[in-house]
């Protein structure tokens, strides 16, 4: 993709991740949180991207994942990343901002602005991580109706409709399962039933639908990181790595900032550093040159 431009229309690219959800195949998403993150990834030749809530609203307002961001910071979020990137892209709507009127704007707002599909959760307003304790779920109808809101909603039948309850870690994994089940019912594409706290969980969760089901990954919380192999075997359609990226970098920055500061140095950092000039190249620097060349009649001579 050159700088700017897409390669790949969004009808495209929710027509290509809907397809890729047959039977037995397991779509990885690792989570993107900021541009440069988004960047990377999308030239790796992954399937899907994976807006994570909880990355971005760290990185692009420094707070927790703690339903601080608004319908507007998430949306505007959703736009940047889309304009881009040319891989799918999965993204966190949280509880839909409010009411079945607010999930009506969200999905539409999402939708127009790039993304291949869309994640709604159950929690009440307030909502968290989906990996903390205190969380608390809505009434299983009113997440109903807002699926229902949702699949209506949207223009683009490819966009898809995820539909995740957090009632595991604080009604049980029946109840969860009894949720996901009605929330497939109201038009659900794909169901997350969020920290299961074992394998056998999870193995439970594989037998129950047909339905594509959503693997979250995330290392040092709730649910068993599992393999590839393991998760396709389970019977898993998605397996999202939503903060792998962001403890990466947290861990490495810790480090180089750490010998900065204890050497006065960079010279004696650990941490592999990216070229200079291929990171450059991979922010548009190139294109940079070349539209200066083109532009502007001093540059191009004394090249």
């Amino acid at each position: 993709m050159k700088q700017g431009i897409h390669t790949k229309t969004a009808a495209d690219r929710r027509a290509e991740l809907k397809a890729r959800f047959s039977k037995g195949h397991l779509v990885v998403a690792p989570g993107v949180y900021e541009m440069i993150s988004a960047k990377i990834a999308d030239r790796m030749g992954f399937e899907a991207l994976y807006m994570t809530g909880y990355g971005t609203v760290a990185s692009y307002m420094g707070l927790p994942d703690a339903g601080v961001a608004s319908y507007t910071d998430m949306v505007s979020r959703v736009a940047q990343y889309a304009s881009i990137t040319d891989t799918p892209l999965i993204c966190d709507g949280d509880t839909g901002y409010g009411g079945l009127l607010n999930v009506m704007h969200t999905v539409r707002g999402y939708e127009s602005a790039g993304a291949s599909a869309i994640q709604l959760e159950d929690q009440e307003f307030p909502k968290k991580c989906g990996h903390m304790l205190g969380r608390r779920v809505v009434p299983q109808q009113d997440m109903v109706d807002k699926i229902r809101v949702a699949v209506e909603t949207r223009n683009d039948k490819n966009f898809m409709i995820i539909a995740r309850t957090d009632a595991r870690t604080v009604l049980g994994l029946d109840e969860a399962l009894r949720r996901a089940e009605s929330y497939a019912r109201a038009g659900a594409d794909m169901l997350f039933i969020e920290s299961p706290e074992s394998v056998e969980e999870m193995e439970k969760i594989g037998r129950t639908f047909d339905l594509p089901l959503v693997a979250n990954m995330v290392e040092g919380g709730r649910t068993p990181v599992l393999s590839h192999e393991e998760l396709k075997r389970i019977g898993y359609g998605l397996a999202i790595f939503p903060a792998t990226g962001f403890l990466a970098a947290g861990a490495a920055l810790q480090s180089v900032y750490s010998s900065i500061k204890s050497t006065g140095s960079s010279k004696q950092v650990a941490v592999p550093l990216h070229n200079f000039q291929d990171f450059s190249q991979l922010m548009g620097f190139d294109w940079v040159a070349e539209f200066d060349a083109a532009h502007t009649p001093a540059v191009s001579k004394e090249k």
